[in-house]
């Protein structure tokens, strides 16, 4: 009953992806981050003889998800996979193309708020940020296991926090003395390494951080990159990718695939014609990514950094 509850909040650009998606009633759609079956319940309510495929890692996700989702039986069709393996997961179902891929890409509103999932730096608990719980390794390894050249390289690239350096240098000083088990002994950490000064302004000290850890224990970036060329090819032709990202790392990603997607000649800038022979396999929607309203923003604090990037297949 809880997960239920926890899962129940109204997906961030909501309305905006549906509308993006083009939905036919007849269509096969994929929503490869199901969460708490938002986008999905959208989806499936719009099908008549089509099919819905929610994939997910999260066990909890999954059970809210098929519950939001049970009017939709016939329609609706929920596999636990991390959606890296969305290619195979269609085979295994016996399809070949979609009509529309949808990703959100942020941690759920359940995962943070829920205290043991280790996600949040504002409630105390044991180091996990596993979005897939069968996996055996946790962020407590990372922390305790990577060297801190390591710890510095994470915290920066994934983090991009500007005292990197000596966030490293402060976790493993504090776990020569004992392991780090807690998020609030990390926080605790990161905190003794950022002058008093910059934490009294701007955000948590500890949510960059947080954010990298996350980030590479989870392999989050990676599985994006591995994973952009294979939903391109999986649309049908004038199908839609929509993904929904929250830091600029994963749009700085999505971005640049997209535009290699849709531009994909090598030839020299003062090469008359092309000679590559690499051809566009579709069209950015918008040059700008769509971002959410005002009112969305006053009423989810949380969407205030989603970005909306739409990819079109071409038509051939």
């Amino acid at each position: 009953m809880v997960i239920e509850m926890a899962f129940k909040h109204r997906s961030v650009l909501l309305d905006e992806t549906i509308e993006s998606l083009g939905i036919k009633p007849e269509g096969i759609y994929v929503d490869g981050t199901l969460g708490g079956g938002g986008h999905s319940y959208e989806i499936a309510k719009r099908l008549s003889t089509g099919r819905l495929i929610g994939i997910d890692q999260d066990e909890a996700a999954i059970k809210a998800a098929s519950e939001r989702l049970k009017e939709f039986d016939e329609r609706v069709t929920i596999v636990r996979s991390n959606y890296r393996q969305m290619k195979e997961v269609l085979r295994d179902l016996h399809m070949d193309q979609v009509d529309g891929i949808v990703l959100d890409l942020g941690v759920s509103s359940y995962q943070l708020d829920t205290k043991e999932r280790g996600f949040s730096y504002n409630e105390d608990a044991p180091l996990d940020m596993r979005m897939d719980r069968r996996n055996s390794k946790t962020a407590k390894d990372i922390i305790n296991g990577y060297s801190e050249m390591e710890l510095y390289r994470i915290i920066r690239d994934y983090g991009e926090d500007k005292f990197a350096k000596n966030i490293a240098k402060h976790i493993v000083r504090m776990r020569e003395e004992k392991p780090l088990e807690t998020t609030f002994e990390l926080v605790a950490a990161i905190k003794a390494a950022i002058p008093a000064k910059v934490r009294a302004v701007g955000g948590h000290p500890a949510k960059r951080t947080f954010q990298a850890i996350r980030i590479e224990l989870n392999q989050e970036l990676d599985v994006l990159k591995d994973t952009l060329e294979d939903m391109i090819n999986l649309l049908k032709p004038g199908g839609r990718l929509c993904i929904i990202t929250f830091h600029s790392l994963e749009d700085r990603i999505v971005k640049s695939h997209y535009r290699t997607a849709q531009d994909p000649c090598i030839c020299p800038p003062d090469f008359p014609v092309c000679v590559c022979g690499r051809q566009s396999l579709g069209r950015v929607i918008s040059r700008k990514p769509i971002l959410p309203s005002d009112e969305e923003i006053e009423n989810n604090k949380r969407s205030k950094s989603a970005k909306l990037r739409v990819f079109e297949k071409a038509v051939q």
